[in-house]
């Protein structure tokens, strides 16, 4: 076969591919949308394990001024109440209270109560719900850092900023942090805004029975009532007004050292 004839065939033979047969890479802008998603992506994930950090540092130090929550409620139709104060203005009563009512082992826990997961994990097994098994500490990431929500995603965001809470904050802090953006009614946000919605009276003067009430709708704030209990929540806070007096904690809310605080519980 002469030389003619040799390129005669290569060139028929090339001419006979398809245009994109033989290319390694797709077309530009394919490349262009996959870099661009693959970079939406980085920063993304980037975003999710930064933001909290950075929330967490600033808000040890200042005052929370709002929660995706209260943003979200606000844009829902409901007005806001909330008035920050510091953990000194705020009973004493209020803060065992909740504590006895929502965390009793929170003095002791690194931000995941594990004897009370493990009850509601057995419990499940043998045929009962899934309840949760919430702290104080997840509490305070959830309201202050994500939206409120049961799915897998934002569990595990909550398990990663409770990690770093408890990391990053003293006791004292969450504790006080919680309860100036907990929501205690529709609409109402904070201790001192709460306790004067049900009670008339500021935070710092609220009794043990108000105190009680308070903690008991926590679980619930949206259908029952502190300033108007229901049969449940006033049994439900003779209860806690009992346990009050058991929780370990010192004048100016700070957990003392951890052996005085071993063996207590809800």
């Amino acid at each position: 076969m002469g030389k003619d004839e040799i390129s005669k065939t290569t060139g028929d033979r090339q001419q006979s591919r398809s245009p994109g047969e033989g290319r390694t890479g797709g077309s530009p802008a394919r490349n262009a949308l996959s870099r661009g998603l693959r970079w939406a992506g980085i920063a993304l994930l980037t975003g999710l394990v930064f933001w909290p950090v950075a929330n967490l540092l600033v808000y040890r130090l200042v005052p929370v001024p709002f929660t995706p929550l209260m943003l979200l409620r606000l844009v829902e139709g409901e007005g806001l109440a909330k008035d920050w104060v510091p953990l000194s203005r705020i009973s004493p009563n209020l803060r065992r209270a909740v504590i006895a009512s929502e965390d009793g082992r929170f003095c002791d826990h690194a931000g995941f109560d594990m004897k009370e997961l493990e009850k509601a994990w057995t419990d499940f097994q043998k045929g009962g719900r899934l309840r949760g098994a919430s702290t104080i500490s997840m509490q305070t990431a959830k309201n202050l850092l994500w939206w409120d929500g049961r799915n897998f995603v934002r569990k595990g965001l909550e398990a990663y900023s409770t990690a770093l809470l408890e990391l990053l904050w003293p006791k004292q802090r969450i504790l006080e942090v919680y309860l100036n953006i907990v929501e205690w009614a529709p609409g109402v946000y904070g201790a001192e805004a709460a306790a004067r919605h049900h009670f008339g009276v500021p935070a710092a003067n609220l009794s043990t029975r108000q105190a009680a009430l308070l903690a008991v709708v926590l679980p619930n704030p949206r259908e029952w009532s502190a300033g108007k209990p229901g049969p449940y929540v006033s049994r439900r806070a003779g209860t806690i007004q009992a346990r009050m007096g058991s929780v370990a904690l010192e004048a100016d809310g700070r957990c003392p050292p951890r052996s005085t605080t071993a063996g207590s519980g809800k």
